[in-house]
């Protein structure tokens, strides 16, 4: 089991920064990528963006390209979202997933993902 727990989420105006933090533990040796995938009220939980732990190789929804970063830190075992620029839509519960193994293609299917977070509310005031 992979335990994983989000934080930084908050109240920022449109334009502003946040960043958000995914910490994994547990059986984590075998995880091969973290994903964030948002889910606003009433909508389907959409993939945002997806790291792989060992060649940082990084995927992005063409929503957030350009002004979100993913990144990770294998130390910590802590992945990052750093949203720059940031617009009302983005306003959601931002949630952090692992996934074991490493088709990428299916990076962006949420249904790929063995574990998942609790998430963490964002909310972008215009």
């Amino acid at each position: 089991q992979v335990q994983l727990v989000e934080s930084g989420g908050g109240l920022v105006q449109a334009g502003g920064s946040l960043r958000l933090s995914c910490a994994a533990s547990g059986r984590t040796d075998s995880t091969y990528a973290m994903g964030w995938f948002r889910q606003a009220p009433g909508k389907d939980r959409d993939f945002v963006a997806a790291i792989t732990w060992n060649g940082g190789n990084t995927y992005y929804a063409e929503s957030v390209k350009g002004r979100f970063t993913i990144s990770r830190d294998n130390a910590k075992k802590t992945v990052y979202l750093q949203m720059h620029s940031m617009k009302p839509e983005d306003t959601a519960v931002y949630y952090c997933a692992s996934v074991k193994r490493g088709r990428s293609w299916l990076f962006r299917n949420k249904d790929y993902y063995d574990y998942w977070g609790q998430g963490t509310q964002v909310t972008v005031s215009s």
